[in-house]
């Protein structure tokens, strides 16, 4: 996520009313490519190009992305730039590693999607990908695991609130937009003024499905310690993984092994419970 723009932001909204600034923020925390001119078929993975409808009526696009051993779904909700064109090599790593189907999106105002995007928009966003996965015929494209990154944490963690999901992973979580704006800029008292919540941190408190949060320990973006933060607030049961040596946007790369690793047994242990629930009399 790119934070810099927020020192001409911090001016702007100085000088704006309450009542005008939510746009003003709107163009400073989204940073969407319509530019879509690649595929996972590029990649080598199969896909389906798939469209759908939100509540407030727009089309939004994204990607189906099947595995022939899936026991589950893994709902990406990507953070605040670029599109799901921007994330081939992370979708084909993950594809090659993590034994689910992969569902990826745009939010409105990203890529092929239609709108403009917002932090309510985001949220109905999120419902319209749910209650198209939920609407497919086969039964693992229905158990969700739901995993955010960055901006994306946020929605991802609003949706765990939402809907059932086996589990939630969140990936370099913020606390919330405020507090990224105080760490930013300690000395101005922007935070307030902000219409823009995001409150990871806030979410994770009513969240009751198991959790795993992972952030790079030199992650220059979000902090470390506000990984940490939304981690402790979290219910039980719930893991931390630091992600040594990585910042922001590499840590699906300098992640390695141990990070997939990670990834399979949150994933494996979610699947397994849900499969000894759903056995049980």
């Amino acid at each position: 996520m790119s934070w810099l723009r927020l020192n001409l932001f911090s001016l702007i909204v100085l000088s704006t009313t309450l009542s005008g600034g939510c746009r003003i923020e709107d163009r400073f925390i989204f940073h969407p490519d319509h530019v879509t001119d690649r595929d996972p078929s590029q990649i080598g993975v199969r896909f389906e190009d798939v469209f759908f409808t939100t509540q407030d009526g727009l089309r939004l696009h994204g990607w189906f992305i099947p595995h022939q051993d899936a026991r589950a779904t893994l709902v990406w909700f990507h953070g605040n730039a670029g599109n799901i064109s921007d994330r081939l090599l992370n979708i084909k790593l993950l594809h090659d590693r993590i034994n689910t189907n992969i569902f990826i999106f745009d939010y409105r105002g990203y890529g092929r999607s239609e709108g403009t995007a917002s932090e309510k928009g985001t949220y109905l966003d999120g419902e319209a990908a749910i209650n198209y996965l939920l609407g497919r015929d086969e039964a693992a494209a229905r158990r969700l695991i739901l995993f955010g990154r960055s901006l994306g944490a946020a929605v991802a963690a609003e949706m765990a609130i939402r809907f059932p999901s086996l589990g939630l992973i969140l990936e370099s979580p913020f606390v919330s937009i405020r507090e990224m704006a105080r760490a930013i800029f300690p000395s101005l008292p922007i935070a307030w003024l902000l219409q823009t919540r995001y409150d990871t941190m806030e979410k994770v408190r009513l969240v009751k499905t198991p959790i795993l949060v992972l952030h790079g320990d030199r992650d220059a973006t979000v902090p470390f310690a506000q990984g940490k933060r939304v981690f402790e607030i979290a219910s039980h049961p719930k893991k931390f993984h630091r992600i040594v040596g990585a910042s922001h946007n590499d840590t699906f790369f300098v992640g390695g092994e141990e990070y997939y690793g990670a990834l399979r047994e949150f994933i494996e242990s979610a699947v397994a419970a849900n499969e000894q629930s759903e056995l049980s009399p």
